[in-house]
């Protein structure tokens, strides 16, 4: 297995037949789902429940005969597990590169527990090494990442390879923001951008994460946030 494989395969380790699990968006998070459904398939794993943070994800989960319900139905979640773009010494976390940001977070918000897989490529010492995905509304959307471009980075429209703007499952826009040195203040920004009209979500996930899952070629090994 690689990297992404081992973690997904760890993090299937916590899961118990009866639970009702958050799956989430991106290739580690992929990796769980079609797991997930082969140990149901297999009769390892009985009455489990997914709650899926895209339409990608309730699509595989569907092909490997997972059952999916919704939040409305189930409001607390056993357990949710998903991938990170970045994950910093403090749990904090940079997703939304799989374009799903708004829906993994409203999902995960919602787990006693929330398993974060990654690779050892993901760990920084501070976000913002990569782009910071924000969610914007398409009313004005030029607005919008003009606004964004007077925080202290560099803010663009994310568009498909045919120049189309990209279009999430809400049917918005995203943009994303590049800063030179990192984040300085994750959490002044993230109520800097709350505060904003016609931004409606971004992708740091902060104080969020309950553990996560760090695949290595050394082997893989999982930090447990202080209680």
């Amino acid at each position: 297995m690689n990297l992404k494989q081992q973690a997904a395969s760890r993090a299937l380790t916590y899961v118990r037949s009866g639970m009702v699990l958050g799956l989430g968006t991106g290739s580690t998070a992929a990796h769980f789902v079609d797991m997930l459904g082969q140990r149901l398939q297999a009769g390892d794993l009985q009455d489990i429940v997914g709650v899926p943070t895209s339409e990608k994800t309730a699509a595989l989960a569907r092909a490997g005969g997972i059952r999916l319900s919704t939040l409305s139905e189930h409001p607390r979640l056993d357990l949710a597990v998903d991938g990170a773009d970045e994950v910093d010494p403090d749990f904090n976390l940079i997703k939304g590169l799989g374009r799903a940001l708004l829906r993994e977070k409203i999902v995960e918000m919602h787990a006693a527990r929330f398993l974060v897989v990654v690779d050892e490529s993901k760990l920084v010492s501070r976000l913002g090494r990569g782009p910071l995905p924000v969610e914007i509304v398409p009313f004005e959307a030029a607005t919008h990442v003009r606004w964004l471009n007077t925080l202290g980075c560099r803010a663009e429209l994310w568009h498909e390879d045919d120049g189309s703007p990209i279009v999430t499952d809400n049917g918005n826009h995203l943009a994303r923001c590049w800063f030179s040195d990192g984040i300085a203040d994750a959490h002044a920004l993230a109520r800097a951008l709350a505060d904003r009209p016609g931004v409606v979500e971004h992708g740091m996930f902060l104080d969020m994460a309950s553990a996560v899952i760090i695949a290595s070629p050394k082997g893989v090994r999982v930090l447990e946030r202080p209680a």
